[in-house]
């Protein structure tokens, strides 16, 4: 059944990432299968209001401060007011959150739950456990996610890390990884071995000679989390040891400065290439001029940009953290510790196993294409939308009936009574318990009077993207004469 569909995350279009990628294509794929789908984030400089992307796609920019990297000043209850005209204009029916850091997310995650809304989040990052600000990100996620009716993560070691900050049942959350649309990271092409009628042409091996360039391709943020420390220590090894290689890096952020610093005092001007920011459109392009895709980082839940590399025909060294060796098969990768040596070590493994041309990267494309599917990802949130909703039975949704001892409150269906409401949140901590409830109940107090100073009757209902009509396949028939009477006559009928 189709469904009205509210993706809200502070994280979007048009600054590039993951995350912004993730919602635009996971939302385009489920407009594409037949739901209604909008998106609310914060306005961006040029960007106020509403707007319109492919397929009919609308984009709510909400006038918010956004305090640190594009997220949003929490409010808890300010931005009540605008979410529920617009979740009322759009009669939406399940709001998805992204982000655990976007206070857009959480805070929509709340009201929803209090207006009666079914609810599903999705974790993008891993985070610790140990240091100050994990463990107040920890509470604030264990306070939102414990009243929400599924999670998704883009990995599994993902979701492990987010079951234990959030103290969920692992039943109740998912795994569905991001994609990569491969038509737009496609290798530069290569002259054919042979093309045989009737056979798709397959690209020749590309052969390095052991004096030829080889071109290593950095596309990221340049902050710390990113291993750009681990970056600029390494680079220098590896050109001292590695005379014909040359670097291109992409990207912006406080720690360009240290690149570039590094680069006046090893005198590397003429062998890195500092490109600045990259637009995703233009990703593919720098792509395609390299051999290596390094990838340094010191924490990622999944790494897109991994995926997009192998699609253009890149060999891949990267750290073994987090989520990342889930990503591509081994002969795709090689992997690191997150250290220098270790580093420098595995870029030399990668440069010889090229110059001996053991690896065939010409078919990496092809495997990419197999591997990962935004139309899958759509399909497999989907089939999280009829669980929460109902539509599919809780044995085909979780592989089994819920225990005896799970009722309304603890179980994964989701009571929006305010009081099994409370009692979920009253579990969160001796002190943070009490003062989440104080929350909830305010926000309850909140919604009761909106409803009164700003009736629902009186919120204008906005108008659906008009849908192309797709015709049906005996109508198609039917043009060429190839029906029987009856079908034609049924055919008029229903016209």
């Amino acid at each position: 059944m189709p469904y009205n569909i509210a993706m809200v995350s502070d994280f979007f279009f048009p600054q590039p990432g993951g995350v912004e990628s993730h919602i635009y294509q996971l939302s385009t794929k489920l407009i594409d299968r037949g739901h209604k789908v909008i998106i609310i984030t914060h306005a961006y400089k040029g960007r106020t209001g509403v707007r319109y992307l492919t397929n009919g796609l609308k984009v709510y920019h909400v006038p918010f401060l956004v305090i640190y990297r594009e997220a949003t000043m929490p409010t808890l209850f300010s931005f009540f007011p605008i979410f529920r005209n617009i979740i009322v204009r759009e009669q939406i029916q399940i709001v998805h959150g992204h982000a655990s850091l976007s206070s857009f997310c959480c805070e929509a995650i709340l009201h929803a739950r209090t207006m009666g809304l079914r609810t599903v989040f999705t974790d993008h990052s891993l985070f610790g456990f140990a240091d100050a600000g994990s463990i107040l990100t920890n509470k604030l996620l264990k306070f939102i996610l414990s009243d929400v009716d599924h999670v998704v993560c883009v990995s599994h070691t993902c979701k492990e890390n987010t079951v234990l900050r959030a103290s969920l049942d692992p039943l109740m959350v998912s795994v569905i990884p991001n994609a990569v649309v491969a038509e737009n990271f496609r290798p530069l092409s290569y002259p054919t071995t042979d093309n045989v009628a009737g056979q798709a042409p397959r690209p020749a091996p590309r052969i390095i000679g052991p004096n030829d360039t080889i071109t290593i391709v950095v596309i990221s943020r340049l902050f710390y989390n990113k291993g750009i420390d681990l970056l600029i220590a390494a680079i220098p090894r590896i050109l001292k040891s590695h005379p014909n290689v040359r670097v291109i890096i992409g990207g912006s952020g406080p720690k360009a400065i240290d690149l570039e610093q590094m680069l006046e005092r090893n005198m590397l001007q003429d062998k890195v290439a500092m490109l600045g920011p990259v637009r995703h459109e233009e990703v593919r392009e720098v792509m395609v001029q390299g051999d290596i895709y390094l990838h340094p980082s010191l924490t990622e839940a999944f790494g897109t940009v991994l995926v997009e590399a192998a699609s253009c025909g890149l060999y891949v060294v990267c750290t073994r953290v987090g989520g990342i060796p889930e990503v591509l098969p081994q002969h795709m990768t090689t992997f690191a510790k997150p250290e220098e040596d270790d580093l420098v070590q595995a870029t030399g493994k990668a440069i010889a196993a090229l110059r001996s041309n053991k690896v065939r990267t010409e078919r990496f494309h092809d495997q990419v294409k197999m591997m990962y599917s935004w139309t899958d990802v759509a399909r497999r949130t989907e089939r999280v939308y009829n669980g929460i909703s109902g539509a599919i039975s809780e044995l085909e949704f979780y592989g089994h009936y819920p225990d005896a001892g799970w009722d309304a409150v603890r179980g994964r269906t989701r009571s929006f009574a305010l009081i099994d409401r409370l009692k979920r949140y009253y579990g969160c901590g001796i002190w943070a318990g009490k003062l989440f409830c104080m929350c909830v109940v305010i926000d309850y107090l909140l919604f009761v009077f909106l409803e009164m100073l700003w009736p629902r009757a009186n919120i204008d209902i906005a108008r659906s993207w008009p849908k192309k009509q797709v015709p049906h396949p005996d109508a198609a028939a039917a043009t060429k004469g190839n029906l029987t009477r009856s079908t034609r006559d049924r055919l008029r009928a229903s016209a």
